[in-house]
């Protein structure tokens, strides 16, 4: 692939992107596509097999955006604690961080392609089971350094912490009010605090 269809396969995938999060799969038109390019029908099939390859990289782009930054929070601090105290931190902000995406690319893109696109629906289970799987290890680090008392095995811990998240992040989306956000997560800093500490 030459250095300009590259770029033009870039740019595709970036502007597109949050079309797809915001009005889904079946919602989002080829004209839709073609108005917010700037290209042509053809100029975008020339780079992308068909609509469902444009939308699955379009699903990934904001994937592996959401991914970078959780990695990122993660990373802050030495101890247990610190770690999953930057992630809740950085849910409290979900909101304004998914605004450019077009929200929350697993809440939309998965309750979306549940009954019209395998691929997109097997890739955000695959997204879900990773970011358990990165709080679990940080859990279970945790109580390898006996910095943390772990109730439940890490993985059911994480489970659980990501599905009140999550739930608050459709509850905030569907009403349009961010108190859902931020009130659990205040709550969840509670309770991590309280299920967790030695």
């Amino acid at each position: 692939m030459t250095k300009k269809a590259e770029r033009t396969t870039a740019y595709i995938i970036e502007t597109v992107a949050p079309i797809f999060n915001k009005h889904g799969y079946i919602g989002t038109s080829m004209s839709d596509l073609t108005e917010a390019t700037g290209l042509t029908k053809g100029a975008i099939y020339g780079n992308f097999e068909n609509k469902e390859a444009l939308a699955l990289s379009a699903f990934e782009r904001n994937r592996s955006l959401l991914l970078q930054e959780i990695d990122n929070k993660l990373e802050i601090g030495v101890e247990a604690f610190d770690k999953l105290f930057s992630l809740l931190s950085f849910y409290k902000q979900y909101d304004v961080f998914t605004l450019p995406l077009g929200g929350c690319p697993i809440l939309n893109v998965g309750v979306d392609a549940q009954g019209n696109n395998k691929l997109l629906a097997a890739a955000v289970k695959e997204t879900i089971k990773e970011i358990e799987g990165k709080i679990a290890l940080v859990l279970e680090n945790g109580a390898k350094k006996n910095e943390i008392r772990l109730p439940v095995p890490p993985l059911q811990f994480a489970k659980q912490l990501f599905t009140m998240i999550q739930g608050a992040v459709a509850m905030s989306t569907m009403t349009q009010d961010r108190k859902y956000l931020v009130n659990t997560i205040t709550y969840l800093e509670y309770l991590v605090k309280q299920e967790l500490k030695k």
